[in-house]
């Protein structure tokens, strides 16, 4: 049975992934990537049967091409996927080529462009913000008319939150638009800008069924984070999951997924709380969660995330896990500036105070390179069976930590 695997970044995730889909009985692991083929670290020359590199993982015939190869090699595909939501439509599109089941251009294309989702969760009835694709100044500027500001602009098939906008009046839009001119090969997302507290909705579905589902609030919003240098990201997924507050977002999430085509995926939906108690659908994206969310729910469930995604996408199988049994938190440590780490303040005391809570860390080191996004050099992951006490440990964390850009 030949699975095959597609991503660009060989980082720690995807080595996780590789290793729990080359212990599954029977199944032999191809790799199309990017990379050089002598510059696959040791950890994943251990999983894979075969490797196949690529130029550009967006061009479908270039992976046509290359999952022929594998399978010349080992045999017939019976599953092709990738975690990589950029490249999500090109896999689809070699999948539907070479006939290997799994969700069609069509549906992906609901996940990937803003447009067609916002249209489609919008005809549901899903509650979501105003929004209206452009292909000129002039529509943009119609649109924000309309609505007034603040709003947002991001491109149609963007991820995270670092290509979006948030342009507070007719000043900031024109930047935008001169930055980015949108175009008939560049159309640009406009939305309402939804004021609120965030959060997102993780779900497992298997044949279009949710059967799990887990929620984490961001403290605060990623967007804030990048405009306002200053302020430090935090996340906490509670250990109460299931609590009347979340029944209507619940509801939704259902909703949304319907609406999109989900079938048998994780998905990631991100969701306000607006400030009369409405809920709100920002995007959906069919793929597991970035930002350590996905790491943090095995440290909640004490649960194999990464064996349960790879066993759900190779055999369509998934068993959720028991009672939750904690909170998760993760305090991310943010500099401020251009360049390099030159000091890190506060982190040893910090680490000797909650170290019986810490369960996962990636610390700032001395010469390390600013990151240019919300998750900041570093982190430090908490968990407690008390969610105020993971709550108010990483609020110490990041008003105790510094970290010196010079």
């Amino acid at each position: 049975m030949l699975v095959v695997y597609v991503s660009p970044l060989l980082r720690k995730d995807v080595y996780l992934f590789l290793d729990r889909l080359s212990r599954i009985e029977g199944v032999q692991v191809g790799l199309i990537s990017t990379a050089e083929g002598h510059r696959l670290p040791p950890q994943i020359g251990a999983s894979i049967a075969a490797y196949w590199r690529v130029s550009d993982l967006l061009d479908p015939l270039e992976l046509v091409w290359a999952a022929r190869g594998l399978s010349q090699r080992l045999g017939p595909i019976c599953r092709m996927f990738t975690e990589y939501e950029l490249i999500q439509v090109s896999v689809a599109q070699a999948r539907q080529e070479l006939a290997i089941p799994g969700m069609s251009p069509s549906t992906m294309m609901n996940f990937r462009d803003k447009g067609v989702m916002k249209t489609r969760l919008a005809a549901a009835g899903v509650p979501c913000a105003l929004h209206r694709t452009v292909e000129t100044p002039e529509e943009a500027r119609d649109f924000a008319a309309q609505v007034g500001y603040p709003l947002i602009v991001k491109p149609v098939a963007g991820v995270g939150a670092r290509e979006i906008h948030q342009c507070n009046d007719q000043q900031e839009l024109e930047e935008v638009l001169e930055s980015d001119p949108p175009g008939q090969h560049n159309p640009l997302q406009l939305e309402e800008f939804v004021q609120g507290e965030e959060h997102s909705l993780d779900t497992i579905s298997v044949n279009g069924k949710p059967v799990w589902h887990s929620i984490t609030r961001y403290l605060p919003s990623p967007l804030e984070v990048l405009r306002n240098p200053w302020m430090q990201w935090r996340i906490i997924t509670p250990r109460e999951i299931d609590i009347p507050e979340y029944d209507d977002i619940r509801r939704v999430g259902e909703q949304a997924l319907s609406a999109l085509g989900m079938e048998s995926n994780m998905s990631h939906t991100e969701w306000f709380r607006r400030p009369d108690g409405r809920s709100a659908v920002g995007e959906v994206g069919a793929r597991p969660p970035g930002s350590r969310i996905f790491t943090a729910l095995n440290w909640a469930n004490d649960y194999d995330m990464y064996n349960a995604w790879i066993r759900l996408m190779t055999l369509n199988q998934f068993t959720p896990p028991g009672e939750r049994k904690y909170a998760v938190g993760t305090a991310f440590l943010r500099g401020i500036g251009t360049g390099r780490v030159v000091a890190v303040h506060g982190l040893d005391a910090v680490l000797q105070d909650f170290g019986p809570l810490l369960v996962e860390t990636d610390l700032p080191y001395l010469g390390q390179v600013r990151a240019n996004h919300h998750d900041g050099e570093g982190y430090l992951m908490l968990r407690h069976r008390e969610t105020r006490v993971v709550e108010q440990a990483i609020l110490e964390i990041v008003s105790r930590v510094r970290v010196e850009i010079g």
